[in-house]
């Protein structure tokens, strides 16, 4: 579901990926649940809310039944929260309850137990006037209802209460194997934010925000040492810009009349081949050249190390590692699995939106869908939506892809994800008098012309030498 932006008052979820998914955050005196698994951040988010009224002068609220204060201003410390100057309304058992007489009734205890918990929201409520609460978990209000039915409709009535007084809730709930949590709560609910975790990594949703509209889909979330980071899918989004067919050059005047000039700025460019045929390195002369026109370009390496990168483009003549110093290359080596697809889409959005990177490089598609967290499916689809953007944006790509076939062509890119690209390098082997020979031809390119011949190359002590047609 979507909507257009409105002018509901807004309060910040102390997550900017959170709020963005909410279109602007929460609205303010409405109800909103975190539901998920144990473990899943449910707890964190409410934190951050906390702190971030804090932070805006607000008065807030802390209702908990499962930890004492002490733990739970420890335990916010750890992310280097700070919710000490919050209110704690503590629902649950004194620790004297363990050594009380042992024939209490557990029936009885709800009959009073209702009052008490009624009676102490109430008065604390009154009491500290919050801007906002945050209830954890909700379901502990169950426990002391003598029926489903009595617990709804305190429930109901629990957040009537709240919301006449312009409160702005958030309550967690935990949901069990299944996925499942209280339908009740669900429905009351102004707002419904799912977290889970499994082989996909740690994942967030929205799946309702009512009247306002949400950006749907799963998304990728990360606790880190400050807490929780959430990172908005990178959607592509048209632009109204004419196309103007600027060609890229490599720097070597063969390789450029193979190609006919360059490759289009804005395109997407996929350098296929086989392991050990220099894919990285003929994406790199594209860098090079890029800097000597004063444009700003990063690489990501997924598949080797930044120091066996460098030393590769030194040992060739390729001035990688002072370009970097002068500010014109930055070089990102992505660690495996640690990251999801948006978190390393929101980095790229970055280096383009604040650093001015007009060139990027993906080094390479099977080391992006065996590092970032996801299916091959989803990633490739993620991959295509980045592309996309960086297009819509004017910044022009490469991505090497290694194919399985050492020579000839059996396919042009490893997993059919040739129509992302505008235009396709390819790099092979060739058997020539006994010995295996480098050459390089293009398969595709949208915007322009090219040679429809092989051109064979090697790598020298002094760069990349790219012969005539064969």
């Amino acid at each position: 579901m979507t909507s257009n932006r409105d002018p509901l008052p807004r309060a910040g979820s102390g997550i900017p990926g959170l709020d963005e998914l909410l279109r602007d955050g929460f609205v303010r005196g409405r109800m909103y649940l975190v539901r998920g698994e144990p473990g899943t951040g449910k707890t964190t988010t409410g934190f951050h809310f906390l702190e971030h009224g804090i932070e805006h002068g607000e008065t807030v609220l802390y209702i908990h039944g499962e930890e004492s204060m002490a733990e739970i201003v420890e335990n916010a410390a750890q992310f280097g929260i700070d919710i000490g100057d919050a209110s704690f309304l503590d629902l649950g058992p004194d620790p004297d309850f363990f050594t009380e007489d042992p024939s209490y009734d557990l029936v009885d205890a709800s009959e009073i137990e209702e009052e008490r918990y009624t009676r102490s929201i109430r008065e604390k409520i009154r009491e500290t006037d919050p801007d906002r609460v945050f209830l954890d978990p909700i379901t502990q209000l169950k426990y002391i209802e003598s029926s489903k039915h009595h617990y709804r409709k305190r429930l109901l009535s629990f957040i009537r209460f709240l919301k006449d007084r312009g409160i702005t809730v958030v309550a967690t709930a935990t949901t069990d194997a299944a996925g499942t949590s209280e339908t009740e709560i669900r429905s009351l609910s102004d707002g419904v934010i799912q977290l889970s975790r499994g082989q996909e990594g740690r994942r967030i949703a929205v799946e309702k925000h009512r009247g306002v509209g949400q950006i749907d889909r799963t998304h990728g979330l990360e606790i880190r040492e400050a807490g929780i980071e959430v990172f908005p899918r990178v959607t592509p989004q048209p632009n109204d810009l004419t196309f103007d067919p600027v060609p890229l050059g490599s720097g070597v005047p063969e390789l450029d009349e193979l190609t006919g000039g360059g490759f289009e700025r804005g395109t997407v460019t996929f350098v296929a081949g086989p392991p050990g045929v220099v894919k990285t390195t003929l994406s790199g002369l594209y860098q090079i050249q890029a800097a000597a026109e004063g444009i700003r370009s990063t690489i990501y390496l997924f598949e080797e190390r930044e120091q066996t990168f460098v030393h590769r483009c030194r040992s060739i003549g390729l001035p990688i590692e002072s370009l970097r110093n002068e500010g014109m290359v930055s070089i990102e080596t992505i660690d495996p699995l640690t990251m999801s697809a948006e978190e390393f889409a929101h980095g790229v959005r970055d280096e383009v939106e604040t650093h001015g990177t007009e060139v990027v490089v993906i080094d390479g598609f099977g080391g992006y869908t065996t590092s970032i967290q996801g299916t091959t499916d989803e990633l490739r689809r993620d991959l295509h939506a980045l592309t996309r953007y960086l297009s819509h944006n004017e910044v022009t790509t490469f991505v090497t892809d290694a194919t399985h076939r050492i020579t000839g062509i059996g396919s042009a890119t490893s997993s059919h994800i040739s129509p992302i690209a505008d235009n396709l390098l390819f790099l092979s082997y060739i058997e020539l008098d006994g010995s295996l020979r480098k050459v390089v031809g293009v398969l595709k390119k949208r915007a322009g012309r090219f040679e429809h011949t092989l051109r064979e190359f090697e790598i020298t002590a002094d760069g990349v030498r790219v012969g005539e047609p064969l």
